[in-house]
Formats: C-alpha cells, sequence, structure tokens
C-alpha cells in the first residue's frame, strides 16, 4: 500500500480559476492562461505555452478578496516553476511555481 504524500505547502491553496498573464525573464515571450489554485505563497496555473522547470515567471492577475482583507488588488509575482505536468484535457502544461516575491501594482484605470 503507498503511503500518503506529506504536504509542503506552508499556506492553504484556494481553488480559484482566474485569468493571468506571465513572461519570464529568459524569454522575451508573454502569455497567458488561468488559475487552478493560489495562495500567498504558490500558484497553479494551465497555460498553453510550454515553460520549463526551474523557469523565473513575471506573473500579473487580480488577486480576490479572500487574499487581500477586502478589496481585489493588481499583482505582480516574481515566481520560480518547481513543476510541469501534461494538462489532462484540451492539451496544455499545467504549471506550479513558488511566489518568491510579490508586488501591489497601482490601480488600473479605463
Amino acid at each position: 500500500m503507498a503511503s500518503p504524500k506529506s504536504e509542503r505547502r506552508s499556506r492553504q491553496r484556494l481553488p480559484m480559476r482566474l485569468p493571468v498573464s506571465f513572461g519570464s525573464p529568459e524569454r522575451s515571450i508573454e502569455t497567458s492562461g488561468f488559475t487552478r489554485d493560489l495562495s500567498v505563497n504558490g500558484i497553479f496555473l494551465y497555460t498553453d505555452s510550454q515553460i520549463h522547470l526551474g523557469s523565473e515567471l513575471e506573473i500579473v492577475l487580480i488577486l480576490p478578496p479572500e487574499l487581500t482583507q477586502g478589496e481585489k488588488q493588481w499583482v505582480c509575482c516574481q515566481a520560480a516553476v518547481v513543476r510541469v505536468e501534461n494538462a489532462t484535457s484540451g492539451g496544455g502544461f499545467g504549471v506550479a511555481a513558488k511566489i518568491e516575491s510579490m508586488e501591489i501594482l497601482p490601480e488600473i484605470l479605463g
């Protein structure tokens, strides 16, 4: 009988489907996707673009009130890819990344 995996996350992830845009300093390509779940320490997202394990990402998204104590906020996260997997349906890739830093962005008007 297989033993259960030990939980390595330090914070609970909230299941949320949010649009994200991201890029990598190693590649000058910006792409998009959507989250499966996230916390202040980590994110799992789906994308059609191939991302490599160990890549550094800059991710921009709107955090929901559940993670910001009451109001939506635009943020830019610096993250490191810790796992990449093939998405189960429709192609694409699942990407797990550890958030290393997060900057609140000014509200985008318009």
